[in-house]
């Protein structure tokens, strides 16, 4: 009996000790702001936070990285994981090639430059050189390649280039073969591509922002432009805006043969309209091909006038399509290969052929079709896996894909279209073993009987009793997917005994655009209950329990994680929402946040309101109530997901947590939300997350 005591007490004194060593927080001023949602009053006292430029938010900013800098500091593996990821992320990584003119183009990265550099040769036995390196357009590596484009002819590179990991891009120009840069500046680029017609090209911009309001104020009039290549930006000749609806955005796309300008128009993140030009002909404005925007369609190429074109119209997991510019009814479109069971994810034409890829239930399956649509053969693929970025033109009788999975470094290969053969082109060659490591995929029941996958990694010889360290991610919106994908920082936790799972919950666009609608505004609710069914299943199926449950999610997958600690505190142990959204009743304000309204709704309706009132992270902490160990990562220049979010959130955590599990925020400077973020800083950033998850998750470091 004595002994049972004894072994009683000891843990209770050492779980009132850490209490006592709580972390002392930086007490947040509060502002006494107060806003009426159609008869409901909202306290907001941290809207000051909002003002990213102010002293005070620097101040702030300063303080809550200082107390996470000391935490960090203290977790006695944190350097031991550094080396560890560092020496592993040394080397080379390369993407996709592609063609244009008689150049190929390709990216590399020796292993641990900060940014990838672009490479190209002549033909495919040419001697490559470098053609653009972005580590040399700033010291510290935050200066990155955010978009790049190829004039048919092979004559002009024009590349877009983000500073501090804004979505704000500069474009410039560049002759290929002399690799002369030609005095072209464009500025003021967002959200853009670069769309060659003879000697220029079309692209889109916004004005020129207030001074301080640069990260975070509205971006509204959307523009397209086209550029001569060597005269100033002022010159630029005025394509298309649309002074009726500011908040609609626009792009342009020209085809293979430079026939066809295209217009895409968008009000939100979902479904688009068509508009074209006939270059050939003395044709004024644009006329259309379809409008609203309840479907979306995109303009593969054309072929002896007439387009192809994929879209969800009446085929919610998508079909290929044949349109004439001169009788777009739908009534007249011709289609090509029908939708089927599985997702179309993306149709590429290569040699004669079209290679039409599927996700069939979240993995990937790829199709070679005749220019008819006569199904040919299917493609080999190395596994259960993520085939990326297929790069060919057709007459070509080559083409390039990517390949990635769990357990499968991303490789590229090159492929006979013909022959309907792949080799291997470039291969990771890593400190990694994929024969010590099982994956698998498994299905569960949300709350409502919704069945939903979920992927499982974990290192063979597993012991299901309830007491590995799990972390489980996930995204749900937007119509993304989370498909099997190979991350070497991911190699730590696995190796340390970690299950990582990845769930393919609603919102998402695993099982096409009903999956997708079943997660999105007053439905959003469903997105929560899947994460929240996949974490009990683990626990059920004894893979982790609670103690030893992490979530991860990254910008919509931020909020993820923010509404199910806020909704089940008690059921996880670590919570990391990345660039989260955390405000649901303001986000629609900043930047262009207000695209996001077709997943979220907004606050201006009453039963906007009411729904996103329920779940909104910031507005459902509550005090005195124990919250995971939580670790909420941003940049001070996300202007996307603004940094407003993590703060308001953090700063109200802070004030309401009850138990001992420290919730800090890690704020990084020159950084946004994610894109562009350079080596070095990405190292950083996994060496913080992973060191947080496994210390709170009481992991030891082999």
């Amino acid at each position: 009996m004595k002994k049972f005591t004894l072994l009683f007490i000891i843990p209770l004194l050492f779980t009132m000790a850490s209490c006592n060593h709580k972390i002392k927080y930086p007490v947040t001023k509060k502002v006494d702001t107060v806003d009426n949602y159609f008869g409901t009053k909202v306290a907001d006292p941290y809207r000051w936070l909002e003002n990213d430029t102010s002293i005070a938010t620097a101040g702030w900013v300063k303080e809550q990285n200082q107390i996470t800098n000391k935490y960090l500091s203290n977790i006695p593996f944190r350097e031991k994981i550094r080396e560890k990821l560092t020496k592993i992320w040394n080397y080379p990584k390369y993407g996709v090639p592609f063609r244009e003119g008689p150049w190929y183009f390709y990216n590399k990265n020796n292993g641990l430059q900060n940014q990838s550099v672009l490479y190209v040769r002549k033909w495919l036995n040419g001697n490559p050189r470098v053609l653009l390196d972005p580590n040399t357009l700033s010291t510290d590596g935050t200066v990155a390649l955010a978009g790049l484009s190829v004039s048919h002819d092979g004559k002009y590179l024009a590349y877009s280039i983000a500073r501090s990991g804004s979505d704000w891009n500069e474009i410039h120009v560049m002759e290929i073969e002399t690799g002369k840069l030609l005095p072209d500046t464009l500025r003021f680029v967002k959200f853009s591509g670069m769309a060659w017609q003879n000697d220029g090209f079309y692209y889109s911009r916004f004005e020129e922002p207030k001074p301080g309001q640069e990260l975070t104020g509205e971006n509204k009039n959307h523009k397209v432009f086209y550029h001569v290549v060597e005269t100033p930006q002022k010159s630029d000749r005025l394509v298309y805006e649309n002074k009726k609806f500011p908040d609609r955005n626009y792009g342009a796309q020209t085809t293979e043969d430079e026939r066809f300008l295209i217009l895409y128009e968008t009000e939100s993140t979902t479904g688009n309209a068509l508009w074209y030009q006939d270059l050939t002909k003395k044709q004024t404005g644009f006329k259309p091909l379809v409008t609203g925007f309840e479907n979306d369609y995109s303009v593969i190429d054309n072929t002896g006038g007439m387009l192809f074109v994929t879209t969800n119209q009446k085929a919610p997991k998508k079909k290929l399509i044949l349109m004439d510019p001169d009788r777009p009814d739908p009534a007249d479109w011709k289609t090509i290969i029908p939708e089927r069971d599985d997702v179309l994810e993306a149709a590429d034409l290569a040699g004669d052929r079209i290679i039409s890829t599927y996700m069939q239930k979240a993995i990937s399956k790829a199709f070679v079709y005749d220019m008819k649509g006569k199904f040919l053969y299917e493609m080999e693929l190395p596994g259960l896996g993520t085939l990326t970025g297929i790069s060919g033109k057709p007459g070509d009788k080559i083409a390039f894909y990517g390949y990635t999975g769990f357990r499968y470094p991303t490789t590229i290969f090159k492929y006979d279209v013909a022959n309907n053969k792949s080799t291997v082109y470039n291969a990771a060659e890593i400190e990694f073993t994929p024969d010590d490591y099982e994956s698998t995929q498994v299905s569960y029941l949300s709350k409502d009987k919704t069945t939903i996958s979920m992927f499982l990694v974990y290192k063979k010889g597993i012991k299901l009793d309830g007491n590995n360290p799990t972390l489980l991610y996930g995204y749900g919106g937007f119509n993304i997917s989370m498909t099997p994908s190979f991350s070497i920082s991911r190699t730590i936790f696995l190796a340390n005994g970690g299950v990582y799972a990845v769930a393919n919950i609603r919102g998402g666009g695993e099982y096409g655009e009903e999956w997708h609608k079943a997660g999105i505004k007053e439905k959003k609710q469903n997105v929560f209950d899947d994460f929240i069914a996949a974490a009990e299943y683990l626990i059920s199926e004894k893979y982790t329990c609670p103690e030893k449950l992490a979530i991860m999610g990254g910008s919509n997958g931020g909020l993820l994680v923010g509404a199910c600690m806020t909704q089940r505190p008690e059921l996880f142990k670590v919570a990391i929402p990345q660039v989260g959204v955390m405000d649901m009743l303001r986000y629609h304000k900043f930047t262009i946040g207000r695209a996001w309204a077709s997943d979220f709704g907004t606050s201006d309706t009453k039963q906007g309101f009411e729904y996103l009132y329920k779940y909104s992270p910031l507005h459902n902490l509550k005090k005195g109530v124990k919250y995971p160990a939580t670790l909420a990562v941003t940049g001070d220049h996300d202007d996307r997901v603004v940094p407003m979010h993590t703060f308001k959130f953090m700063a109200t955590l802070q004030e309401d947590q009850a138990g001992c599990n420290p919730v800090l925020v890690r704020i990084e400077t020159k950084a946004g939300h994610g894109g562009g973020k350079p080596t070095a800083k990405v190292i950083d950033e996994v060496t913080d997350m992973w060191s947080f998850v496994m210390y709170n998750l009481g992991m030891t470091v082999k």
